[in-house]
């Protein structure tokens, strides 16, 4: 969109709002207004800058409410111009307006139809208002799946129009009820329609199939949504008060209701001294790992914890068989680092492998977490202790060698240890559980989208025909998830509480792709009603980035796995497998050409396998004519 030209008129002004993320600082905030402004060319939402304030991550949101735009500078459009101070302005079009998602702890979401999402935090009673502000501009209507979503009409009439032309309801013999309808709709179309039209919708977007004569079907569809209060809290899949059929290859299999999984509080002080020995061993490293796992490590401990969680130190040692192995462990890592250090010019130059990851990891490191303090600043000596260890991480496993994706995973760890020797180790210890997603082959993180898009068949079948049918059941789109372990979603506190919660290896293994399923489930309202495609779905995935949940993410995620543990026995062999658990039944032997269709973008999985270990080659997902769209999905670029 174009700069206007001409002046705005302003029809509704909302102050104090905090612009996150407008500068090159991490820490300086914009305050400005969020305006709806009426020009020739239409209505926008516009956020303009006043003032620079600095805001720190962790702190309570002072002002009224603060948008937070989530495109990075390589994603931002022309429809984003500067003030006379050269700073952004930030404006939506209410015609590029897809859907508008209010959440119960104050977040307010905007989605364009191109996929772009921006993002508000605000105290309740003000979402309330602008929502209601917004009533008087435009028409949205509240989607039957998610209650928190709105879904914008342009023009409400010719979209019923349309619902009732794809249905072929007017025919000779019409229902009363249909008629009834039309005469509310002419009478006092909005409010007769918004929960009806809702209900129209699924059957009109998802042409979902209609078993009995189409007039009586509708007929009923809207008679009983015009009779059900909208005051009645929506029934949701683990309210204990429904069953879910799994899907269409087992129809008669249900999931029962879904369990409230609260968490914990961090593993303390007193409670890890209490589970040592006199002479320093852990004595039940089980109990330890599972308060881990419910609550995460408290600060000041995870520098020792976590070489017990990454295979440093092991659970047995005592005080004095870790002291010895520390200093084993750093004449070790010297001797390594010697190796390149003391390499030649010439070595180098008849030495093309090594050349080529030692290149690659000087463009990483300069570009690697660089707003974040530890990092931040020209000629930082900590960036030179990233670059050391990554290469001596070659020197270490020259087979595997450097790939982009490592320096995130190393870059928390040197953070927290703030020691050149005992990163390195704690680095190699994570990088033995996912080695595989750096492989060559790839073979390790096709598995992962294979074994994904099976849990998600299963836990939200209607999610994953969706998927299906829009050329995205190849899941791509969660690839940067997979790859760096969710490295580039969460902020330094947030990654640091979900690395060591999943390194518990607690409930089961592969837990990480349980954590994908709940995120998708909460999305899976936006993407479907929006009718996104791959290239939508895409860029929502990544705008979701540093705006997840993550304590009602894993509580959601753990209610998943309890959720299936319940019907484990009813459960197909290879989601038994994924979750840990023996076959209930022999499977036959697989054929892998027939595992996959691409056409369409399905990936199917009969393997046995972890992720988190290597893996043996896996052709269940095939790059072939989606390679496009796979370069996409890993979008690791720093920019």
């Amino acid at each position: 969109m174009f700069e206007p030209m001409e002046q705005g008129k302003d029809l509704s002004i909302h102050t104090g709002v905090v612009l996150r993320g407008a500068s090159t600082k991490e820490d300086e905030h914009l305050t400005g207004t969020l305006n709806i402004v009426e020009y020739s060319f239409g209505k926008c939402i516009e956020w303009k800058p006043i003032e620079v304030s600095v805001v720190s991550e962790n702190q309570d949101q002072d002002p009224e409410w603060s948008l937070v735009n989530t495109h990075t500078s390589r994603t931002r459009t022309s429809s984003e111009g500067p003030d006379s101070l050269g700073r952004r302005i930030v404006r939506i079009l209410f015609s590029e307006l897809q859907s508008i998602r209010v959440n119960s702890n104050g977040q307010l979401i905007f989605m364009q139809k191109d996929g772009t999402t921006y993002v508000a935090f605000f105290q309740l009673q003000n979402a309330g208002s602008f929502l209601n502000s917004l009533k008087g501009f435009m028409k949205f209507i509240r989607s039957k799946q998610d209650k928190s979503l709105y879904l914008v009409v342009d023009d409400l009439g010719s979209v019923l129009n349309k619902s009732f032309a794809e249905l072929d309801i007017f025919q000779e013999n019409k229902s009363d009820h249909v008629w009834n309808f039309v005469k509310n709709l002419h009478d006092n179309p909005y409010e007769t329609t918004m929960e009806a039209f809702s209900k129209l919708a699924d059957v009109w977007l998802y042409k979902e199939p209609v078993k009995r004569p189409v007039e009586e079907a509708v007929a009923d569809l809207l008679n009983r949504s015009l009779t059900v209060s909208l005051s009645q809290p929506p029934v949701s899949v683990g309210s204990g008060e429904e069953y879910e059929v799994i899907g269409e290859s087992s129809p008669r299999m249900k999931l029962p209701p879904r369990p409230s999984c609260s968490r914990g509080t961090p593993l303390s002080q007193e409670q890890w001294d209490d589970s040592k020995d006199i002479d320093g061993r852990i004595n039940e490293p089980e109990v330890i790992r599972g308060i881990i796992f419910k609550g995460g490590i408290s600060p000041s401990l995870r520098y020792e914890v976590w070489k017990f969680l990454l295979n440093y130190y092991p659970w047995n040692s005592t005080e004095s068989d870790r002291s010895e192995l520390r200093k084993k462990k750093t004449d070790e890592y010297y001797a390594m680092k010697l190796q390149w250090k003391s390499m030649t010019s010439a070595q180098e130059s008849r030495f093309s492998e090594y050349r080529d990851r030692k290149s690659l990891i000087e463009k990483d490191v300069n570009r690697t977490d660089r707003t974040h303090a530890y990092y931040s600043g020209d000629n930082n000596p900590h960036l030179g202790q990233l670059y050391d260890i990554l290469m001596t991480y070659v020197m270490f496993n020259f087979d595997l060698g450097y790939v982009q994706g490592m320096s995130d995973l190393l870059s928390p760890i040197l953070c927290l240890m703030d020691n050149e020797v005992d990163a390195f180790w704690c680095f190699v210890g994570f990088m033995e559980k996912v080695s595989s997603n750096f492989e060559m082959d790839q073979a390790g993180m096709k598995l992962q989208l294979c074994q994904l898009h099976d849990i998600l068949a299963v836990t939200e079948p209607q999610l994953a025909q969706y998927l299906n049918k829009h050329d995205s059941g190849n899941m791509f789109f969660c690839f940067r998830w997979l790859l760096v372990l969710f490295k580039r979603e969460f902020n330094t506190v947030d990654i640091m509480k979900l690395w060591e919660i999943l390194w518990t290896d607690l409930p089961c293994r592969n837990f990480h792709l349980l954590f994908c399923v709940a995120i998708l489930e909460t999305e899976k309202a936006i993407l479907m009603e929006n009718r996104y495609g791959f290239t939508e779905i895409l860029k929502h995935i990544n705008d979701l980035s540093l705006h997840i949940e993550l304590h009602w993410t894993l509580s959601k995620a753990e209610g998943i796995y309890h959720q299936l543990m319940t019907v484990a026995q009813q459960l197909p062999d290879n989601v038994r497998a994924i979750i840990g658990l023996e076959p209930a039944r022999k499977s036959p032997e697989i054929n892998n050409q027939d595992d996959t269709d691409m056409s369409n973008g399905v990936v199917k999985s009969e393997v046995d396998t972890s992720p988190m270990s290597s893996t043996d080659e896996v052709d269940c997902v095939k790059i072939g004519s989606s390679e496009v769209a796979f370069e996409r999905s890993l979008n690791l670029n720093y920019m």
